[in-house]
Parts: C-alpha cells; sequence; structure tokens
C-alpha cells in the first residue's frame, strides 16, 4: 500500500516538537503533523494533545519529492457538512457565544488600555518630559 495524498492512515505518534509530531505510518514511513493540523482550536502547546505512543488517525496532505510527508489530525477526522460559509444570523445564533465574545473585548480592551497606560508613564519618565517626577 503506497501512501497517496487524500488517504487516511492510522499512525504512532513517535516524537514530539514545539512544532509538530512525528507520526510512524504503516510500512515503516515517518510523517510530520505540523502543530496547526493537530486540533480544530489553537494549539499552544502540542503535549496538551499528544504523547509519544499515541494511536492516531491521519490524512496525507502531501508528499514530497524528497520523500518528506505532510500529515493532518483535525482533516482526518469526519465533520459533518458546513453551511455553505455563510454565518448564522437572527434568533438561531447563540446567546452564549455573543457574552463570550462582548466578555473577550471588555478584557483586551482593558489589557490595552492598561498596557498603554503602563508604556506611556515608563517613556516620559525616561525622557523627562510631561509628567516626570524629579525628586
Amino acid at each position: 500500500m503506497s501512501i497517496e495524498v487524500g488517504s487516511k492512515l492510522q499512525g504512532k505518534v513517535t516524537g514530539i516538537t514545539n512544532f509538530g509530531a512525528f507520526v510512524e505510518l504503516p510500512e515503516g514511513s515517518t510523517g510530520l503533523v505540523h502543530i496547526s493540523e493537530v486540533a480544530d482550536t489553537y494549539v499552544k502547546d502540542i503535549n496538551e494533545f499528544l504523547k509519544v505512543g499515541d494511536q492516531v488517525e491521519v490524512k496525507v496532505m502531501n508528499v514530497e519529492k524528497d520523500g518528506k510527508i505532510g500529515l493532518s489530525i483535525k482533516k482526518a477526522k469526519d465533520r459533518p457538512a458546513k453551511n455553505s460559509g455563510r454565518p448564522r444570523q437572527g434568533k438561531n445564533h447563540d446567546r452564549n457565544s455573543q457574552e463570550n465574545f462582548e466578555q473577550k473585548m471588555a478584557r483586551f480592551l482593558k489589557d490595552s488600555e492598561d498596557r498603554l497606560a503602563s508604556l506611556k508613564r515608563n517613556t516620559e519618565s525616561k525622557r523627562g518630559g510631561r509628567g516626570a517626577r524629579r525628586g
């Protein structure tokens, strides 16, 4: 069985790096699952999702001429078809996700204002400009 682009295979995680995981495929070949192809959510630390020795299902994304094999775990999962790419509107929109967005935006604005104030305070005191304390 040769490895072809688009095929789904079972493999074993043999190594983990900060940029992805190496997966041993059937016939002894090894491919790389880039960190962006591990899960549908943002992956900051791949160790939270995979461990050496895990059995995973992967989809072959590309096979380079030099033998490198690009793999994806998130694209190997069977998901229901998405709705024609249009965002949800009206009553069907989940109210919790709106609240979560509002909370996230408020937190972002507060953090941004705090950082800006801190930056302003530090640069003005170093320049000896307005508001600098002399003593």
